[in-house]
């Protein structure tokens, strides 16, 4: 079996940055890291809102149709 190395974070932070300078330039750089992030729903309550969403006959017809 093959050994994986990573790359030290400080490498990945570095070639990370080194690579959103070169693609969008500085401004656009420092504004994708800034951007907010979108806070995550708890696990039950996402579960939950997807039940609400579900159509029920068609997702069981979907994963045990024949």
């Amino acid at each position: 079996m093959k050994t994986i190395k990573y790359m030290d974070e400080e490498v990945i932070i570095k070639k990370g940055v080194d690579a959103l300078l070169k693609e969008l330039g500085p401004i656009e750089a420092i504004r994708f890291i800034n951007m907010p992030r979108e806070k995550r729903v708890e696990s039950v309550k996402r579960h939950k809102q997807w039940q609400k969403l579900l159509d029920k006959e068609g997702f069981f017809n979907e994963v045990f149709a024949k």
